[in-house]
Formats: C-alpha cells, structure tokens, sequence
C-alpha cells in the first residue's frame, strides 16, 4: 500500500505542508502559489486545509495544502492532528492514489522519519470507522495506494512508515474492542481474542479458568465476579525479547467487561457506556499487538483480571470483607469501585509472574475527570524514575499524561478500616488519588505506575484522528515505553 518516490509523478491527489511564508515550493501551478496564498485560495493557518483543482496544468490533478502555521511552533501534536484532518478531509474525493510530499512537513526538530512514522500512523488513525451491527451497512471502498514523496533514504522511510501503520492498526484493534457491545465481549470473548493475537505472534498465553483462580487465592477477583453469570478470566500473554527472563515490564490491564455498579448501583444515565470499562485490557492487548510485530529487545509480561460487574443475589455487598491474593484483606465500602479490586489481583499475580517494573492502565475513577478533564490521563506512581520514563513516551507519542501524588495520609485513609487491612473506597474527596492509593498497596516496592484513563479512553465528539467512540488511548504510550527501555 506503501510506495516511495523521489518526485511527483501522476497523481489524483498530492497532499503538500505548507508553512507561513514559504511559498517558494514547486508544485506545478506555473508559479502561482504565492498568488493563491495571497488571495485567500490558500491558507497556511495551522490545521487548515485548501483543495485546488490544477486544471489541467500539471500531472497531479488535484492539490491538497496542509497549513502548518509558524514553523517555530510546529509541533508532533500539530503535525498528528493536520494529518489526520487530511486524510479525513480527502476520503470524499475518489482517489485510488494519493501522494503526500513528506519533504515539506520537515522542519526544525521534526525529520523526515518523523513525518514518515506520524503520516503512516495518523493515516490509519484517522480513516477508523466504528465497527457496528446494522444491516444496510455501506460496503467498505478499497484503501487508495499512498505515494510518499521524499528525497531521503527511502529503506530507512519504508521502515518508518511500517512501525507507524503498526501503530495506528494496534490502537484501531483496541478501539474496536473497547466499542464491542457488553453481549459480544465478555470476560471469555475477551480471552479469545488474546489467545488468537498471541498464537499470531509466537508469544506465550495462559488463561486462568475461574478454579484455578481460586486456587490462588484471588479472593479480590471472585468477589466482583461473584454476581454474574459470566466465569472470570485472567488473561496473560509473555514476551521474552531477552536471552533471560529480567527487567521484565509487567502491563496490568483493568478487564471489566461490563460495569453496573452492583449494589452501590449506577444511574441509568451512569451506565450507558460501562461496556468501555476495558479500556485498560484494550491498551495493553493493542501494546503486545505492536510488540509482537516490532519485536523490540525487552521482557513483557501483560496481565488481564477480567470479568463483568453484576447483580444478583450472590453478588458481593457493601460491608463484605474479602481476601485478595497478596493476602491482605479488603473492607467493601463501595462495589462500584471494583476495578481496584480486579487489579490488586491482576498486579500480584503479574509480580509472580517476574515483573520487575508494573503499569497498570484503567478506566479507573469520575474523579480523575473532575481533575484534569478528557484530554489527559492521570498518572501515579512510587518510582519517579521510573515515571519519567513512562512520561517520556506519552510525550513522543502525545498522549498526554499528568502526575497526581500520593501522599502518606492518602495512604493512611486507605488503611483506615475497623475490620481488614484496607478499604476499597474512603471516599469522594480525592477519589482519584485514593484509587491509585490502593493499587499502590499492592505494588508495594515493586516500582509502579498507574494509568487512569476514565477521562481519555473514548470521546464523545469526531476529531481529527477519529470518530466518537474508543480512542485507544495509551497503546502507543506503552509500546514505546517498552521500545525505549533500558
């Protein structure tokens, strides 16, 4: 689908960056650009995008101008986001191929494999369509050939588009997982779905049956399982990139299936959408997805508790005292904060399984929207160095992420029960930060991580990389991570 060439040749489209003041570029317009940038025909604003017609005066019959502003405030995100609204903006025009002059969205510390790697990625990105059951679906029309200009090495270009269309394909799965109906994707559906995408990479899988996860004392799992009919899953795929198995990143991913609150029931309004409540299984699976196909030099050990969270009359109750697999004990003061309750296990199990480093991802808490809002996931973590690691890949791939602390009182309210070792829930006040609080217990010194992604899992709104829906968020974050490690 990928082609590269040194120049323009015949094209129905070719799609041009376009900086203010450089209109010195030869496109073919018999040098008219500069009076189509002064009559308005043509705008370099950030994110803008003009449509000429040639008319006949050059082989490309049709030019696409990205405006990309002041080239001293260009930016990745800038150069995602006009790409992605390109790429929207031209799946109107009938085009079996199109071109995009990689050369010109070069500047300052953005090279030509940048280009390369967010062009590939954004493409894939920002062309998702949702995955739904009607039945006068419109057929899919067949992808246009891409044609990347550039003068650059092209193996080293062909390589950058490759990781970059692995990327935008991987966070795309974990879109269509996160948007699946609760009755098409239950904690069994979800197991399925990693055993197949670890038969296809090579990588080891194990799924533990509900017995098995009471043999190992998983007594934080049972418990939300406890009102539903569906049997939980555990879910684990390894990665050894390694001759040995250390240095092991374990990704823990909150597999809640379906989240009705259970007793500490939710609002009608409040459930609609609790089929998103993997999000966190989706990021990690998307995460192996890419590494799996990368194969980068690194251990990983990915970890799924998964099931749905019901009612019945066998259901775990506020007030109820259970044992979670690390053995410590656990006071139910809220059944709506049961993903806490599914990771304290998830994480445990993923120290037994050799992980030296944990991030757990999850769409944990409300209140992680009511602090930062829906664009930038909440972060905790007990190792900074070991945050500033995971910071720096949220920033090569711009997906936002902002450190929320931990104090020793907020350690201290989760300890603060009458009856067992923590409580699941002290409160409103800081609910984010008691969440992840808690999470940290069962860290412990382990260094640690936590991703709440209740605000930037899915969006209500179409944006520039996609429809309104899942986004897939953290998927790029933790493949790079994992890329980057050492």
């Amino acid at each position: 689908m990928f082609h590269i060439q040194e120049q323009l040749g015949t094209h129905e489209v070719a799609i041009i960056g376009i900086f203010e003041g450089a209109t010195e570029l030869e496109v073919g317009l018999n040098g008219q650009l500069s009076t189509l940038v002064a009559e308005g025909d043509i705008s370099t604003r950030k994110k803008s995008v003009s449509k000429v017609h040639a008319l006949g005066q050059s082989d490309v019959k049709r030019y696409v101008f990205a405006g990309l502003g002041n080239a001293d405030t260009y930016t990745t995100e800038l150069l995602r986001e006009t790409m992605g609204k390109v790429f929207q903006s031209v799946k109107g025009i009938k085009a079996d191929n199109i071109a995009i002059e990689l050369d010109s969205f070069v500047s300052g510390h953005i090279d030509v494999l940048d280009v390369a790697h967010i062009a590939a990625e954004s493409y894939y990105l920002a062309t998702y369509e949702l995955q739904t059951y009607k039945t006068n679906k419109k057929e899919q029309k067949p992808s246009p050939s891409l044609v990347f200009i550039t003068k650059a090495d092209a193996q080293e270009v062909q390589a950058a588009l490759s990781v970059g269309a692995v990327y935008g394909k991987a966070t795309n799965m974990a879109r269509t997982l996160v948007n699946m109906p609760p009755n098409k994707l239950t904690a069994s559906d979800l197991a399925h779905h990693a055993i197949q995408l670890a038969e296809k990479y090579g990588m080891d899988y194990k799924v533990l049956e509900k017995e098995e996860i009471q043999e190992l004392g998983m007594g934080a799992l049972l418990a939300v399982n406890q009102g539903s009919v569906n049997p939980p899953k555990v879910i684990t795929i390894s990665y050894q990139g390694k001759e040995e198995w250390t240095d092991v990143i374990g990704l823990v991913g909150k597999g809640i299936t379906y989240d009705t609150g259970g007793y500490s029931l939710k609002p009608r309004e409040g459930m609609v959408g609790m089929k998103g409540d993997m999000g966190g299984a989706a990021a990690v699976l998307g995460a192996m997805e890419i590494i799996g196909e990368l194969r980068p030099e690194q251990n990983v050990v990915m970890v799924i508790p998964a099931t749905d969270n019901m009612i019945s009359g066998a259901a775990f109750k506020p007030d109820d005292v259970i044992t979670s697999m690390s053995g410590k004990t656990i006071e139910v003061l809220n059944t709506d904060a049961e993903g806490r309750l599914a990771l304290a296990d998830g994480i445990t199990y993923a120290k037994q399984l050799g992980a030296n480093y944990l991030i757990d991802v999850a769409t944990l808490t409300g209140g992680v929207i009511v602090a930062l809002g829906n664009h930038t996931t909440g972060a905790m973590t007990n190792d900074e160095g070991f945050y500033e690691q995971v910071l720096e890949a949220a920033l090569e791939t711009d997906e936002p992420i902002w450190q929320l602390p931990i104090f020793e009182r907020d350690k201290e309210r989760v300890r603060g029960s009458k009856f067992a070792d923590l409580n699941n829930s002290p409160g409103r006040d800081g609910h984010a930060i008691m969440a992840g609080a808690f999470l940290g217990e069962f860290a412990g010194d382990t260094p640690w991580v936590h991703l709440d992604i209740a605000g930037t899992s899915e969006t209500k709104a179409a944006h520039d990389l996609g429809p309104a829906g899942a986004t897939g968020v953290m998927v790029r974050t933790l493949a790079t991570l994992v890329e980057r490690f050492s």
